[in-house]
């Protein structure tokens, strides 16, 4: 059966870019006779509010778009994904990295030029060059820090990986795109990239679809899936929304919320046929 998700965040309302994201994941479902569910990807602390949980879900039965079953939320699932990261940890293929966002930047000026992924300069690894004792040291000392994948040591773990996107074919896993991401921080336990590879094993979703501007991301967590055991999705990568200069909408184009679209007297019919242009 297939089952597909819509994953947005709680930090404002949905705009059309979201609209578009939540109806190829339900056509793909209903299409199917399959399932749709709802996640609430809530891990982004004070920016979370809960009223943006409810205007989600009015939007979206305003829309038609209803889901099947109770909606997730990620602060609910803190410790399954505390025990993926124990997992990683227990094989040494995460290690602590203390460094300031300045500290990075530091780093990227002294080697000439920070090494470019395909949206933003990748971490320079620095932290990975600590020992056990200078990694316990800062830990004891009580600098703030967060967990990042040693990617270099799981791409010779896992071997050549690839991953099928329904519209772009099959695809080779490329890790070192994004390099050493983040998969957790001490003050939330979690980070993105480790959270939806293990809510999307949890609730077996089999068609993973999102905008192409995370096709990037779905190098990590192919890789994610296979240290940890869980099986591989299908993928779905699909166009993006764009605003009248030609940039990926965001919850800052508040004149194409669908609040505020509701509020102008248009249909549901109308707000669909937006994301159909």
């Amino acid at each position: 059966m297939t089952v597909t998700r819509f994953a947005p965040s709680p930090t404002g309302r949905l705009h059309l870019g979201h609209v578009l994201a939540a109806k190829v994941a339900h056509d793909l479902a209903r299409e199917a006779n399959g399932t749709f569910l709802l996640r609430h990807e809530d891990i982004d602390g004070p920016r979370v509010r809960e009223e943006f949980y409810q205007g989600i879900e009015e939007d979206l039965e305003w829309l038609c778009l209803k889901w099947d079953g109770e909606p997730l939320r990620q602060t609910h699932r803190i410790t399954a994904y505390e025990a993926a990261l124990e997992s990683l940890r227990a094989r040494n293929l995460v290690y602590p990295c203390f460094c300031t966002r300045r500290e990075i930047q530091d780093e990227w000026a002294r080697m000439g030029a920070a090494p470019q992924g395909p949206e933003a300069p990748v971490y320079p690894g620095t932290c990975q060059k600590l020992t056990p004792t200078q990694q316990r040291e800062k830990i004891h000392s009580g600098i703030p820090y967060a967990w990042r994948l040693d990617s270099g040591k799981t791409v010779d773990l896992t071997g050549p990986l690839t991953f099928h996107d329904l519209r772009l074919g099959k695809i080779p896993v490329s890790p070192e795109l994004l390099g050493d991401v983040v998969l957790a921080r001490k003050d939330i336990g979690t980070a993105y990239h480790l959270a939806v590879v293990v809510d999307d094993a949890f609730q077996e979703i089999t068609h993973v679809t999102r905008g192409e501007d995370l096709l990037s991301s779905t190098h990590v967590h192919r890789l994610l899936q296979v240290l940890l055991g869980l099986p591989e999705p299908i993928y779905l990568h699909h166009r993006l929304m764009l605003d009248e200069n030609g940039k990926r909408l965001a919850k800052r184009n508040d004149s194409l919320s669908i609040a505020t679209l509701r509020e102008s007297g248009m249909s549901p019919t109308e707000v669909l046929s937006l994301i159909e242009s």
